[in-house]
């Protein structure tokens, strides 16, 4: 099967939540890109979720659909989120992409809290992937 035919086996609230996770990862921080302050920020946080992603897509591909999947989210999205909060502290950033960076921040957290309860469960032993 492939990751979204299992993805679709999940709960629906997994599917509501990979769509929240879309916005917040992928499409708002686009946004940022439209202020010459957060300019940078935008683009590296777009960047780091599509290599998240990829890892994510190969990870699966190499190892089924598994709880260390969480593992690429993790390796790129703790150093951008504390990017994002230096970034947040400039005198000089204006105050809605401050504002837009704490939703993509709010987001990226949420998903890391998953990420890494499901990654620690795994390194403890939980290792059957999920086949539906």
């Amino acid at each position: 099967m492939t990751m979204q035919e299992l993805i679709a086996l999940q709960p629906t609230w997994v599917g509501i939540w990979l769509n929240v996770l879309l916005f917040g990862a992928f499409a708002l921080p686009l946004s940022l890109v439209f202020w010459k302050e957060s300019r940078i920020a935008g683009v590296l946080t777009v960047i780091a979720s599509v290599l998240g992603g990829v890892g994510v897509q190969w990870m699966f591909s190499k190892m089924g659909y598994v709880k260390l999947l969480g593992l690429p989210h993790i390796i790129v999205w703790v150093p951008i989120c504390l990017y994002l909060i230096k970034q947040m502290r400039r005198p000089d950033m204006p105050k809605w992409p401050i504002r837009i960076m704490m939703v993509v921040l709010l987001t990226i957290g949420i998903s890391l809290a998953f990420d890494v309860t499901d990654v620690t469960r795994y390194i403890l032993g939980e290792r059957t992937p999920f086949t539906g």
